[in-house]
């Protein structure tokens, strides 16, 4: 039996997992995302969460052909590098995350973009696996996406499928990533939580800071929001309007393009606020579409938290 590792590197959490050959997880584990540091820091949590997960699975790193790792920002498989991780501490410039990581675990390390993967592991295992093409759209710290195309992922040019980074406003609201009227800028957990603090510091009333603080956390997670929303925040409540109305018109704008079979909705705040939202969304995305009568359809990811670990996993098979 042969066991691989993968990681999903996320803006506040990192999953770590353990497979088998048939793609079971054997063991798993999960470490918040180190907010300062820089890369070397992400690398050794990385490294510790793996360490983690393996023991977890009752097993040594050195038993593992591998571990994949799904990474947000600019990724460069061939290289092992990753850089414009904006979601991270103070990673802008091109890093070899690979070969660090490699070195501090001792066995062979492949990296992949974070959304990519994930989409990968549902078009495989889960939700899309039905499909011959379709649209992921993971709604969490960003916004990211990807295209499966005739069964298979498309990469295009090497960034095919950045859906955070679709104008939903021209001239609109500052993205993490320096432009205006990203999507991500209205949609990204990270975004929305600049939003919601700005709100409160010229005098808007919420509860979503106090719930951060109660649930001993650094940011406002998906589970934070969730917990808001059933508390009726109405700040809260008026951010996650405003992000699935800016990810109906994002999605459809693709669809127009693309004409998909379905899109799959994963993310943590994907995952978390489930299978109501994705129909939320679809509702958004309607007035959107040239092709009206004919809506692609719209499912909330089947693999859930574990679908970026997989996904990374199956870098090692590949």
């Amino acid at each position: 039996m042969t066991l691989r590792g993968g990681l999903d590197l996320g803006g506040t959490k990192i999953e770590a997992i353990v497979v088998d050959d048939a793609n079971e997880i054997r063991g798993q584990s999960r470490v918040p995302t180190p907010t300062e540091g820089g890369p070397a820091a992400v690398v050794r949590e990385l490294a510790a969460a793996m360490r983690a997960a393996a023991s977890s699975a009752g097993t040594e790193i050195s038993a593992l052909a591998g571990v994949g790792v799904g990474a947000p920002g600019e990724v460069d498989a061939a290289a092992g590098t990753l850089a414009r991780a904006g979601n991270l501490p103070d990673w802008e410039a091109v890093y070899p995350l690979a070969a660090e990581l490699s070195g501090d675990l001792g066995i062979p390390v492949r990296i992949g973009n974070d959304v990519r993967v994930a989409v990968e592991a549902e078009r495989v295992l889960g939700a899309g696996r039905t499909y011959r093409s379709f649209l992921g759209v993971w709604w969490g710290t960003g916004v990211g996406g990807a295209l499966v195309l005739d069964g298979k992922l498309w990469l295009g040019r090497g960034s095919a499928g950045e859906l955070g980074h679709v104008v939903v406003k021209l001239g609109g609201r500052r993205c993490p990533c320096g432009r205006r009227g990203c999507l991500e800028a209205y949609a990204g957990r990270a975004a929305m939580e600049r939003t919601a603090r700005k709100a409160e510091d010229a005098g808007t009333k919420t509860k979503l800071f106090k719930i951060m603080e109660k649930r001993q956390r650094e940011r406002l997670t998906s589970g934070v929001w969730a917990v808001a929303l059933e508390e009726e925040d109405k700040l809260a409540r008026n951010l996650i309007d405003e992000a699935v109305e800016a990810l109906g018109a994002g999605v459809g704008s693709v669809q127009n393009m693309v004409d998909v079979d379905a899109v799959v909705v994963g993310g943590g705040l994907g995952t978390r606020l489930g299978a109501p939202y994705v129909e939320r969304i679809a509702d958004a995305a309607q007035p959107h579409l040239f092709v009206d009568d004919r809506p692609p359809a719209f499912v909330l990811t089947e693999l859930g938290d574990n679908g970026g670990g997989l996904g990374a996993a199956l870098l090692v098979s590949g």
